[in-house]
C-alpha cells in the first residue's frame, strides 16, 4: 500500500514526499527533474520492439557476426550525428517539433510531416502494447493456451512442439528432461502448423480472409487496448514531470527481464548453436548493397529520427545541458540492447531448433512473428513456462511503453507550444487525455477480424520512406537555409564548446549521403508487402501510399501557403522571406539571449544576424531616436510653456481674477 502511495505522490507531485522540489529554469513549460530522466526517457524511447524482434533477424539474414560491422559504421557516421542534431535542435529552441521551425518558417511543414507521423505510429504501435497484455494476462495460468493442440481453435494441421503424453504435476512442467521425451516427430512440415500459430491466428486474432472484411471487434482485444491508452495517459497526466518518475522503472526493468532470459537461455541444450547461428559471420555478404542498405535503415529507424520525439523530449532540458554527451550515451546504449537482446531471442530458438531437430533458420522469425508465435512456443519447452511467458511479455510491454509515451508526448507538446496560451499550458492534462482518447478510439479498427491486416499496413508504409525525406530536408533547411555557421554557432553558446568537425562534416556532408542512400535503397528494394500467404490486394496498397504521403505532402503544402503570406513584390522576396528566421527564434529565456540574440549586440554580433533580424535591429534602433527627439522636442516646449507661464504669472498677481 505504501508503494501505491508513493507512486502516486510520483504521479502527482513529481518528487518524492520529503523531498525539496527543484525549481524549474523554465517555469511556464518546465523541465525535467534531473538529467538522469531525460537519459532514461530518450533511451526507453530508442529502445523498443524493433531491438527485440527485428534486429536479431536482420542480423542472422545479413551474415551474423559480418553484419556487425555495417551496423556499427552507420552508427557512427549517420546515427549519432543525426541523434545530436535533433538533441541539439530543440534543447536550443526550448520547443516542440512544431515551434522549432522558427528557424526557417517555410519549412514549419516538416514539423506537421513529424506529427503526422507520430500520429500513425501511435495508433498501432499501442495496439501491438495491448497484444502484448493480453498475452501477459493470460500467462497467468498453470498451463500456457498455446501449449497443445487439443482446444477448440485448433485444426488438424496443428502439430505440438509438446507432446500429450506429457504428465503435468499440479501447476507446473516437472523437468526439461520429460519436456524433451514428449517431443513429436513432425513428418510433414510443410503442412505443420504449431499451437502458438493457431492460437494466434484463430483466437487472439480471429483473423479474416480479407483486409476488407473487418468483421466484430474482439473485446478481449479491446479492453486491452483500453488498459494500455490509461496506462499511458495516466504516466503522462503531468507531461515530463509524471513521466520522468515512471521511466525510473520501465526503461531499466527491461535490462532485468533480458538478463534473467539470457542466464535461462544459455543454460538450455541446443542454445549455443542458436547464438553461432546469429553470430557466425559471413564476410563475403559485407559486399552487398542490400546489407549496408538493411544496416543503415534499422540505424535509422531505431533510433526514432525524424519523428519528432527527439526535438520534444530535448526542449525540457536546461540550455545549457550537455546534450552532446547523452546523444552518444543514448546511440549506443541503444545498439547494444539490440545485440544483447540477439542473445535472448537466438539461445531460446536454438533451444527449441535442437528439440524439433530442424535448422535454426525453420524456427527463426521476425516482427509479430517472432514475438507472438516463435517464442512463445519456444517457451512452452521450459519448466515452469507460464513464469518465463509473464516475464517475456511484461519485458514486451515496458519497451513499448517507453515509445509510446514519447510519441504522445509529441503530439501534446507540439499543439501546446502552437497554441500558447496561458490556458492551454495550465490544462496541459486535458490535452493529453483528449488525445489519449483520440488514439483509443482511431485504434479501434484494429481490434477487429481484419485488424491484424491494417496494422502490417501502417507499420510498413506510414513511417517508411516518409521519415527519410523529412529528416533529409531537416539536415538541408539546417546546413544550407539557415546556415551551418549560424547553427555551430547556437550549439557553442549553449554547449560552451563547438560542435567537434566530426560532427560539422557528417552534418553537411556524410549524414545527408547517407539518408539519401537509404531512400533509394527503400525505393528499389520495395516489394509489395504480403501476410503469411496473403497478398494485399492493389487498393489497400494505394491507401498504404496515402498515408506515406500524406506526411511528406505537409511540406511543400505549408512552403506555398507561407511563401503567399509573406511580404514581397515578387516571387523571389516572398521567398526570401518566407526562409529568413522568425525574430523570436532562438533561446526561450531572457537570460540567454545574449550575444547576436540579445536586444542589442555589438557591430560584429549584428553582422552575424540573418537579414531580417538586422533590419529589425536598424528599424528599433531608429525608433529609439526618434523617441528620443520626441522626448527632447516635448521638454524644450515644456520649457518654453513654462517660461511664458511665470512671465503672465509675474505681469498677473491674482491668475484667477
Amino acid at each position: 500500500m505504501s508503494t501505491l502511495c508513493l507512486f502516486l505522490s510520483l504521479l502527482k507531485n513529481g518528487a518524492v514526499p520529503g523531498e525539496p522540489v527543484k525549481k524549474d529554469e523554465n517555469s511556464r513549460r518546465g523541465n525535467w527533474g534531473n538529467q538522469i530522466e531525460f537519459v532514461l526517457t530518450s533511451v526507453g524511447y530508442a529502445v523498443g520492439l524493433g531491438n527485440v524482434w527485428r534486429f536479431p533477424y536482420l542480423c542472422y539474414r545479413n551474415g551474423g557476426g559480418a553484419f556487425m560491422l555495417p551496423y556499427f559504421i552507420m552508427l557512427v557516421f549517420c546515427g549519432i550525428p543525426l541523434f545530436f542534431l535533433e538533441l541539439s535542435f530543440g534543447q536550443f529552441a526550448s520547443l516542440g517539433c512544431l515551434g522549432v521551425w522558427k528557424i526557417s518558417p517555410m519549412f514549419k511543414g516538416v514539423g506537421y510531416g513529424m506529427m503526422v507521423v507520430s500520429t500513425y505510429i501511435g495508433i498501432y504501435y499501442n495496439v501491438v502494447i495491448c497484444l502484448a497484455f493480453y498475452y501477459f494476462f493470460m500467462s497467468m495460468t498453470n498451463l500456457l493456451p498455446w501449449t497443445y493442440c487439443n482446444n477448440p481453435w485448433n485444426t488438424p494441421d496443428c502439430s505440438g512442439v509438446v507432446g500429450s503424453s506429457v504428465q503435468l504435476n499440479g501447476s507446473l512442467v516437472n523437468t526439461t528432461t520429460s519436456l524433451v521425451a514428449g517431443v513429436m516427430e513432425v513428418v510433414n512440415r510443410t503442412k505443420r502448423t504449431s499451437p502458438s500459430e493457431e492460437y494466434w491466428k484463430h483466437y487472439v486474432l480471429n483473423i479474416s480472409d480479407d483486409i476488407g472484411n473487418f468483421g466484430e471487434v474482439r473485446l478481449p482485444i479491446l479492453g486491452c487496448l483500453a488498459v494500455s491508452w490509461f496506462v499511458v495517459f495516466l504516466c503522462l497526466i503531468r507531461g515530463v514531470k509524471s513521466s520522468g518518475k515512471v521511466v525510473y522503472f520501465t526503461a531499466t526493468f527491461p535490462y532485468v527481464v533480458l538478463t534473467i532470459l539470457f542466464v535461462r537461455g544459455i543454460t538450455l541444450d541446443g542454445a549455443i548453436n542458436g547464438i553461432k547461428y546469429y553470430l557466425t559471420p559471413q564476410w563475403e555478404k559485407v559486399l552487398d548493397a542490400k546489407v549496408w542498405g538493411d544496416a543503415a535503415s534499422q540505424i535509422f529507424y531505431s533510433l526514432g529520427c525524424a519523428w519528432g520525439g527527439l526535438i520534444t523530449m530535448a526542449s525540457y532540458n536546461k540550455f545549457h545541458n550537455n546534450c552532446f554527451r547523452d546523444s552518444i550515451i543514448i546511440s549506443i546504449t541503444n545498439c547494444a540492447t539490440s545485440v544483447y537482446a540477439g542473445f535472448v531471442i537466438f539461445s531460446i530458438l536454438g533451444f527449441m531448433a535442437h528439440n524439433l531437430n530442424v535448422p535454426v533458420s525453420e524456427v527463426a522469425d521476425h516482427g509479430p512473428g517472432l514475438a507472438f508465435v516463435a517464442y512463445p512456443e519456444a517457451l512452452t519447452l521450459l519448466p515452469i513456462s507460464p513464469l518465463w511467458s509473464l516475464l517475456f511479455f511484461f519485458m514486451l510491454i515496458l519497451l513499448g511503453l517507453g515509445t509510446q509515451f514519447c510519441l504522445l508526448e509529441t503530439l501534446v507538446t507540439a499543439i501546446v507550444d502552437e497554441i500558447g496560451t496561458d490556458w492551454i499550458i495550465r490544462n496541459k492534462t486535458v490535452v493529453t487525455f483528449s488525445v489519449a482518447i483520440a488514439g483509443f478510439l482511431l485504434g479501434i479498427p484494429l481490434t477487429t477480424h481484419a485488424g491484424i491486416y491494417w496494422l502490417l499496413l501502417m507499420d510498413n508504409y506510414a513511417a517508411s520512406f516518409s521519415l527519410v525525406i523529412i529528416s533529409c530536408i531537416m539536415c538541408i533547411c539546417i546546413m544550407y537555409i539557415y546556415g551551418h555557421r549560424n547553427y555551430f554557432k547556437d550549439v557553442e553558446m549553449m554547449l560552451g564548446f563547438p560542435p567537434p568537425l566530426f560532427f560539422k562534416v557528417c552534418w553537411r556532408f556524410i549524414s545527408p549521403v547517407i539518408i539519401s542512400f537509404i531512400l533509394i535503397f527503400t525505393v528499389i528494394q520495395y516489394k509489395p508487402i504480403t501476410y503469411n500467404d496473403y497478398v494485399y490486394p492493389g487498393w489497400s496498397l494505394a491507401i498504404g501510399f496515402a498515408m506515406a504521403l500524406s506526411s511528406v505532402i505537409c511540406i511543400p503544402i505549408y512552403a506555398l501557403y507561407k511563401i503567399s503570406r509573406s511580404p514581397g513584390t515578387t516571387f523571389r522576396e516572398r521567398l526570401k522571406h518566407a526562409c529568413q528566421p522568425h525574430p523570436k527564434w532562438g533561446p526561450a529565456l531572457a537570460e540567454h539571449r545574449t550575444g547576436r540574440y540579445g536586444p542589442m549586440g555589438s557591430a560584429d554580433t549584428v553582422e552575424a544576424r540573418p537579414i531580417k533580424e538586422k533590419e529589425e535591429l536598424r528599424e528599433e534602433h531608429n525608433e529609439e531616436e526618434k523617441a528620443k527627439e520626441t522626448e527632447k522636442k516635448d521638454e524644450i516646449s515644456l520649457t518654453i510653456q513654462g517660461s511664458n507661464g511665470s512671465t503672465n504669472t509675474h505681469n498677473n498677481p491674482n491668475p484667477s481674477a
